[in-house]
């Protein structure tokens, strides 16, 4: 008798004035489907808008954070929406959450992984994390903010060799870029983010949020053209024969030939 494993979800709970978001679909090494980006999407709306709550954790289970899309499930024919109108999306490109959230990853951590990352306000890292946002190797571009946010964060040298290169990288790198602000040993990652949600939420929250706030309207203006022009980098990348090449051979594991048509 064979059991089908349980599909993905993103959960949530209240610790005190903390929420915790954990992603949840670890036989498929925490993949997302649509479903998971909207769960996703609600926890972060709900700690935007419920004044008890003054800082959030995002993490996973299982030894990684997130392989990325499952993509025949988001460019199939059967795909669905991601985000209800309004609310927070996954990404926070198109409403951003007022309260600060800290990132905790471990393995895997790609495409998306990092886009949400990126997303997040400080990031803890486990020792054995693996970065890459491999894009780019499958024929696509990124396409929810990696690459103008590899930017604010790490500067110009260093987000065009990552982005450009679309190699794996880890925690030690991460941490000399920016991307993360500590390690800690594999294990204790989520430990570490939940207690410096802690540190956060037990400052005055109106202070905590106004300094979160002022410091984004100094990102705001470039964002947002980013962020308008993402559509026009979707369409140019779709429906290529690259994009089908880079598909076809992840299919059938195999190095993709690219034309650049």
């Amino acid at each position: 008798m064979t059991h089908e494993a349980p599909p993905g979800r993103v959960r949530h709970e209240r610790l005190g004035h903390v929420l915790k978001i954990t992603i949840e679909n670890v036989t498929r090494r925490n993949s997302f489907i649509p479903e998971m980006l909207q769960e996703l999407s609600e926890a972060l709306t709900l700690l935007d808008e419920d004044d008890e709550l003054r800082a959030g954790v995002l993490c996973a289970d299982g030894g990684h954070f997130t392989a990325g899309l499952d993509m025949p499930k988001f460019f199939g024919p059967d795909a669905t929406p991601r985000t209800a109108p309004g609310q927070v999306d996954a990404f926070q490109l198109t409403r951003m959450c007022r309260k600060p959230i800290v990132a905790a990853v471990q393995g895997i951590t790609y495409t998306i992984g990092i886009e949400m990352v990126l997303a997040c306000d400080i990031v803890v890292a486990a020792d054995d994390v693996r970065f890459c946002q491999m894009e780019a190797k499958r024929g696509l571009a990124p396409l929810a903010g990696g690459n103008f946010r590899f930017l604010t964060r790490m500067g110009w040298g260093d987000a065009m060799y990552h982005l450009l290169l679309v190699d794996e990288f880890g925690a030690a790198e991460a941490h000399r870029i920016g991307l993360a602000q500590e390690v800690v040993p594999a294990g204790k990652q989520v430990e570490r983010a939940l207690e410096l949600a802690e540190i956060i939420a037990r400052n005055a929250p109106i202070g905590i949020q106004i300094t979160k706030a002022t410091a984004r309207r100094f990102y705001e203006a470039a964002e947002a053209t980013a962020i308008a022009a993402l559509p026009e980098i979707r369409a140019a990348v779709m429906g290529t024969e690259d994009m089908k090449e880079g598909m076809q051979s992840f299919i059938e594991r195999r190095p993709a030939v690219f034309t650049g048509r």
